[in-house]
């Protein structure tokens, strides 16, 4: 009755979570192999290693922040981290970790609606929404043509040199300036003028002290923002929250002492100004991710060094976001040398033969059984179902709520735990053949047989469990998901063989077939070297008192 009702509840949850099926690991599902190699932040010079652990330490926090089990994140040489994971195709996972420059915030002086790169440029361009801001100097046209003036001279003009701009700087100036100045800072005409011709996709030099011209994640607008102004480094805590009498997501943010005076500072600059430069952009990798806008209300700032960030968010969404300013800010800047897929054929081929053998296993544990124990290969097969049953449930929560993936060394470990299993019943059954044959009645023996099996069981399986903890404590990558299914199958055997193989025993006992030691029962004199059949304890003293009479 108790595993009875287990089994209701953990399906009942499977249910609600509408998830039937199991996460697989990367040589089962497939997956995606991320290299990035380090690089300085000034783009010179050898990489620190402290620094390519810290690295790699942020990038572990945010895949694990969107749940995604049995990743690997590891470095390699002196300056490569190498992220695998299951469950993630290549562009998800671009998404996810290959946004790992440092983060900052700038502040946004204009903002409208983008115009794809791959759009002709045409009188009427159908903008999806009116331009977020008032931008300064948008009636200015393209670049002034030098063929303006009309001559009646047919030969063609000496061209006159066009003047080229200096190319912008690509690495920080290696100088500090104060917060102050930096609020101070206004875009120059060329500045303005690129906004302008600017388009989504279009190259521009993302760098710290430096104006940026980028667009949002969706393409949808595009920013001119001013050099950064925090680093996202005086971030120490964000988080996807829903306030008190609210329904809304928001993202709470937590700086440190500098970065909340910093806020402070800033915060108070962009409530006297005019949208769109009271506004901030969130920028990761050069991209905007959010840029939220400061009420007039806070004109002296947003004090404490914590502050919401509100909006149109999802759970999702608003999590996303949390992560980018808790993970995002790295030591180092990144470039992704190389994306493999692991093909999902090759998974789906080794996941067919991982199912393969577990049911050749558990054949020959049947057969075996059948062959030896007859009637009661039904104890065995029943028992071997319910553990089956409760595995299955336990991986597809574990995967929902831990993020835990099955893997091919996972499914080895179930299969070893089918043998794991039916050792238990040997033990158990070979005790009640020992009671029978001393004399003993069968209800009598089941009971004595298991008070006398269960502590063997108990060590063995712990044994069992021992291994299991030891192996998933030292190993490595695929190997822990072989020692904690072989942990959790030895625990489901442990509840099997108390709460529902024992109670099944005693009720076959007090059966007719069985009780009497029916032929093919398992129980039959003849098959369990006993001198007499294995009958009810009533029946054996009916049988003694007609002796007696005779």
């Amino acid at each position: 009755m108790v595993l009875a009702l287990v089994i209701v509840g953990l399906y009942s949850l499977i249910a609600i979570s509408g998830v039937w099926t199991p996460k697989l690991g990367l040589d089962l599902r497939g997956g995606s192999t991320i290299t990035l190699t380090a690089s300085n932040s000034t783009g010179t010079g050898t990489v620190d290693p402290a620094s390519l652990e810290l690295a790699r330490t942020i990038i572990q926090q945010r895949v694990d922040g969107y749940g995604v089990g049995e990743s690997e994140i590891t470095t390699s040489g002196d300056k490569q981290i190498i992220v695998s994971v299951p469950n993630v195709q290549k562009d998800d996972l671009l998404r996810l970790v290959g946004k790992t420059a440092q983060l900052y915030f700038r502040k946004v002086y204009s903002a409208e609606a983008a115009e794809s790169a791959a759009t002709p440029t045409t009188t009427a361009t159908p903008a999806p929404s009116a331009t977020v801001s008032s931008q300064p100097s948008a009636s200015v046209s393209a670049a002034p043509s030098p063929s303006a003036t009309t001559s009646t001279n047919k030969r063609p003009l000496p061209s006159l040199p066009t003047p080229v701009p200096s190319p912008r700087p690509t690495v920080p100036s290696g100088t500090t300036t104060p917060l102050a100045d930096l609020l101070k800072w206004t875009p120059t005409d060329r500045d303005n003028t690129d906004f302008t011709t600017f388009k989504c996709g279009d190259p521009f030099p993302n760098v710290s002290d430096q104006p940026l011209i980028t667009c949002d994640e969706s393409k949808t607008y595009k920013y001119l923002l001013g050099p950064a102004l925090i680093p996202g480094n005086m971030v120490t805590r964000a988080q996807a929250a829903v306030p008190q009498s609210s329904v809304a997501y928001v993202v709470e943010l937590q700086f440190n002492s500098q970065g909340g005076a910093d806020f402070q500072t800033v915060t108070a600059h962009l409530a006297g100004q005019t949208s769109p430069q009271n506004q901030f952009g969130i920028v990761l990798d050069g991209v905007v991710i959010s840029a939220p806008s400061v009420g007039s209300e806070y004109s002296a700032g947003i004090p404490g060094g914590k502050a919401e960030i509100s909006g149109s968010f999802t759970q999702k969404t608003a999590t996303d976001l949390a992560n980018v300013l808790s993970y995002g800010a790295l030591p180092l800047s990144f470039e992704v040398s190389s994306v493999e897929n692991v093909s999902a054929k090759l998974g789906g081929d080794q996941l067919q033969a991982g199912i393969i053998a577990g049911l050749i296993g558990l054949g020959l544990v049947l057969a075996y059984s059948i062959l030896y124990y007859r009637g009661l290969a039904l104890v065995v097969s029943l028992s071997l179902v319910i553990a089956g049953v409760l595995t299955w449930a336990l991986i597809v929560l574990l995967g929902q709520s831990l993020g835990l993936a099955l893997n091919l060394p996972g499914i080895a470990g179930a299969i070893v735990a089918i043998g794991v299993t039916a050792d238990s019943f040997i033990i158990y059954f070979e005790r009640i053949r020992d009671e029978v044959r001393d004399g003993r009645s069968l209800r009598s023996a089941i009971e004595t047989g298991w008070i006398r099996s269960r502590k063997t069981i108990l060590a063995a399986d712990s044994i069992s469990l021992l291994s299991a903890v030891v192996l998933f404590v030292l190993a490595i990558g695929a190997v822990k998901g072989f020692a904690f299914t072989l942990g959790l199958t030895t625990l489901i055997d442990i509840a099997v063989v108390f709460f529902f193989t024992k109670p099944l025993m005693t009720l076959l006992g007090r059966t007719k077939f069985f009780g009497e030691g029916h032929r093919f029962s398992g129980f039959e004199k003849e098959h369990m070297g006993a001198s007499k059949p294995p009958l009810h304890s009533s029946q054996r003293r009916g049988a003694a008192t007609v002796g007696g009479e005779a």
